[in-house]
């Protein structure tokens, strides 16, 4: 199992917090989830207009820029692999410490973004 020190190591360096820098981004380190970006970024400007809003469009892009930078790190891509492959562990105890985990990554993903 990877540790934080390997956090040196980056795939590709931190987009902006753009669509297109996230895009441009997502198409390198993890092409297949383009549709499903596009879909949820479709959704997040329709409910902004029904919203009057621009919150969903703010949320998207902090979700995909969290996504990004999980993917773009294999200290956290890696981390968070194995804790979804323990969410449903038959052992109760490894299953929360998967969650713990799973938990723990999407932070600091997310701290990382909002830096």
């Amino acid at each position: 199992m990877r540790t934080r020190s390997d956090h040196g190591h980056e795939l590709i360096p931190r987009p902006e917090k753009t669509p297109e820098a996230l895009r441009a981004a997502l198409a390198v380190i993890a092409p297949d989830r383009l549709e499903e970006m596009q879909a949820e970024k479709d959704e997040a400007f329709a409910k902004a207009v029904e919203w009057q809003s621009v919150t969903p469009v703010q949320s998207w892009v902090l979700i995909w820029a969290r996504e990004i930078e999980i993917a773009r790190r294999p200290d956290l891509s890696t981390r968070y692999a194995d804790a979804k492959s323990n969410l449903e562990h038959e052992d109760s105890t490894t299953a929360q410490e998967a969650l713990r985990e799973l938990s723990a990554v999407l932070d600091e993903a997310m701290k990382a973004v909002r830096a």
